[in-house]
């Protein structure tokens, strides 16, 4: 099964969805979104696949978001698709790409729902949060 992430090695969501991912017997095509980021035309494929709004799909915390603008609600879709292309730190991270959907996996373990094999044995989070325990059970994530 081919999965694709986009990427942020800085980030510990990132991080733990990639390790998610990988004890799940797959190694995906791991794309670092803010060196190769998507077209601004694939970039509204993946969210509107994930079935999250333009806007929602925006991060703002850490990033150029207020000093570009972009609270702006006049400002289209298009407009802000294109400030994500052309700063993508502002790209909500990580989504994930497999035959089963699209995520935005924000919490990391929302990637589970979409891998082919989600019997990955027990998973703890890098901050101690366990997500699946040792019996292989999920555990109900705290409320974020």
């Amino acid at each position: 099964m081919s999965v694709t992430i986009f990427h942020n090695p800085e980030c510990g969501t990132s991080r733990n969805t990639l390790e998610m991912i990988r004890q799940s017997g797959v190694e995906p095509l791991v794309i670092d979104y803010r060196v190769t980021p998507p077209t601004a035309e694939y970039l509204a494929f993946l969210i509107d696949q994930a079935g999250l709004t333009v806007r929602a799909a925006i991060r703002q915390k850490d990033t150029p978001y207020l000093d570009l603008g972009l609270d702006n609600t006049a400002l289209s879709d298009a407009d802000l698709l294109a400030a994500m292309v052309a700063h993508p730190i502002l790209i909500n991270r990580p989504f994930v790409v497999t035959a089963r959907g699209v995520r935005l996996c924000r919490p990391s373990e929302l990637v589970l729902d979409i891998l082919l094999n989600q019997d990955i044995g027990p998973f703890t989070k890098e901050d101690g949060e366990v997500v699946i325990d040792a019996d292989g059970r999920r555990v109900a994530a705290a409320a974020h």
